[in-house]
């Protein structure tokens, strides 16, 4: 069997201007690995953006390479000094700004309707985003978690995410995508 990139297929023809209006906020992400798969998904799902706070590691990295395999030459990203000015900067321009945590007040990915533009934050592999972040954001999203762990990989759930909000900006937005 033959293997084709997607974007040389013809059911890429319609996402092949789309840029979704969604940024990442990574804060104190500790595992430069994560990293990198955020960066290879972001770019895979047309996130406009990514935003590195806190201990979150830079392109370059040797480990952020490794996983991102060249997204992260690819997608754009930005240095945060202060998360809070910046979550602030983005919802004076229109952005939601969501926490993806499983807080008390977290509703879940399937029942959440994203405001377009969104900028979605995840945190510490363990110990979540701060209190503060958690405190300044409109929405908190969370994936249901049907076995005995209450958590996904941050990576993976960020993969869980961009897709889902791409598959809802298709079905809110129908005119993004060419035909």
């Amino acid at each position: 069997m033959e293997r084709l990139p997607y974007r040389a297929t013809v059911a890429a023809l319609p996402y092949s201007e789309l840029r979704l209006p969604v940024s990442i906020l990574l804060d104190n992400v500790r595992s430069m690995y994560n990293v990198g798969a955020f960066f290879r998904t972001a770019d895979g799902a047309g996130i406009e953006r990514l935003l590195l706070s806190g201990i979150t590691a830079r392109p370059p990295e040797n480990a952020i390479t490794k996983t991102a395999l060249g997204a992260e030459n690819r997608v754009p990203w930005s240095p945060v000094s202060d998360p809070m000015q910046t979550i602030h900067s983005l919802r004076e321009t229109g952005y939601e700004i969501a926490a993806i945590e499983t807080s008390i007040r977290a509703v879940d990915i399937f029942d959440w309707q994203p405001r377009f533009p969104v900028c979605i934050l995840f945190g510490h592999e363990i110990e979540g985003l701060a209190p503060a972040l958690l405190a300044a954001c409109d929405s908190h999203v969370r994936l249901p978690m049907l076995g005995l762990k209450h958590s996904l990989n941050v990576a993976s759930t960020g993969a869980i995410v961009m897709y889902e909000l791409l598959r809802k900006f298709r079905y809110l937005h129908p005119a993004a995508l060419r035909a």
